[in-house]
C-alpha cells in the first residue's frame, strides 16, 4: 500500500498515545490495524482453512503472501506452514517494526511460481491479478464490498482460467472498528442509538478461493474434509473482541439475504 512516510510517522505517534491510555486489551488491533493487525478481520478458522487448502495441493506446499505488510496473517500461517513467505512492496514501513527474515521487499510483479498465493489487499486503481494468475496454482483473496481492488473494482480470477472453488464472509475491520468506537470511544452516543447503528452493519469482507481447473476438485475436497472437523473453540485471544461486538462464528446477520452466517463456506 502506498503510504507517505510522514503520514505513517504521525499515525505511529497516535498509536503510541493510544497505548499510553491503557485501552482495553486487543482494541488497538482494530483501531490501528496497520501496526498491530491487518486490514481484514480473521479468526483462527480462517488460518486453518487456508492451510488446509494449501495442504490439498501439496504435502509441503509453497505459499506466498502478496503485500503482506508486517506479516500479521503470514505469521499465523507459518505456525502451520513454516516454509511460507511474503513480499511487501513498501519497504519504508519497516521503519516502525523489524522486517521478518521471511518477508522480501518486492512487488507483485516479482511473484515467483508458488502453489498458493494469498492476496489480502489490492490497492484501488492497481491490478496485478494477471501476474499472480501466471505464478500461482491457487489464489486466495480477500476483498470488501467497496470494490477496493483492481482498476475496475474486480478481484475475480475467472478471466485468467481459474475456477472459483468457494467463498465465505467475515466482518471487515471497518465494521469492528465502528462497533468499538461507538461502544467505548463515543461517550455522547446513547445505548439506543448504538443498537440502531449495530443493526446496519454489513460484514462486507469476502474470502474467495480460486484454483486452476485441474486442481479445483482437489482443493474443494480438501476444504470440505477440513470443515467437517472445524473447531471454532480453538481460537486466538483477539477473537473475543469479535464476539463482544456481535461478529460471532456462524453469527447470522439479519441485514443479509444470502449466505447470512459469518464464516459459512459457500461452494461453487
Amino acid at each position: 500500500m502506498p503510504f507517505k512516510l510522514q503520514e505513517l510517522r504521525q499515525a505511529y505517534t497516535a498509536y503510541q498515545e493510544f497505548l499510553g491510555k491503557n485501552p482495553p486489551a486487543r482494541h488497538a488491533r482494530y483501531i490501528f490495524p496497520f501496526f498491530v493487525g491487518s486490514y481484514f478481520t480473521y479468526r483462527k478458522v480462517d488460518v486453518r482453512r487456508v492451510v488446509a487448502i494449501a495442504g490439498a495441493i501439496d504435502e509441503i506446499p509453497s505459499y506466498l503472501d502478496v503485500g503482506c505488510g508486517y506479516g500479521d496473517f503470514l505469521e499465523k500461517v507459518r505456525g502451520y506452514l513454516p516454509q511460507a513467505t511474503g513480499i511487501e512492496k513498501e519497504g519504508g514501513i519497516f521503519e516502525f517494526a523489524r522486517k521478518p527474515d521471511y518477508v522480501e521487499i518486492a512487488g507483485a510483479e516479482q511473484c515467483p511460481a508458488v502453489d498458493v498465493a494469498f492476496v489480502g489487499w489490492m490497492e484501488p486503481g492497481t491490478d496485478f491479478r494477471s501476474r499472480i494468475a501466471k505464478a500461482a496454482k491457487c489464489v486466495i483473496t480477500t476483498f470488501d464490498a467497496g470494490g477496493q481492488c483492481g482498476i475496475n473494482g474486480g478481484c475475480e480470477y475467472d478471466e485468467f482460467d481459474f475456477e472459483q472453488v468457494a467463498w465465505w464472509r467475515t466482518p471487515s475491520w471497518i465494521d469492528v472498528n465502528a462497533e468499538l468506537m461507538n461502544r467505548y470511544y463515543t461517550p455522547s452516543l446513547t445505548v439506543e442509538r448504538n443498537e440502531q447503528l449495530t443493526k446496519l452493519r454489513s460484514a462486507h469482507n469476502f474470502w474467495y478461493v480460486y484454483a486452476r481447473p485441474d486442481l479445483a476438485e482437489r482443493v474443494r475436497a480438501g476444504l470440505k474434509a477440513h470443515l467437517a472437523a472445524e473447531n471454532a473453540n480453538d481460537c486466538y485471544d483477539f477473537e473475543s473482541v469479535l464476539d463482544e461486538c456481535g461478529f460471532g462464528y456462524m453469527e447470522e446477520l439479519s441485514t443479509l439475504t444470502k449466505a447470512r452466517k459469518l464464516w459459512e463456506v459457500m461452494f461453487d
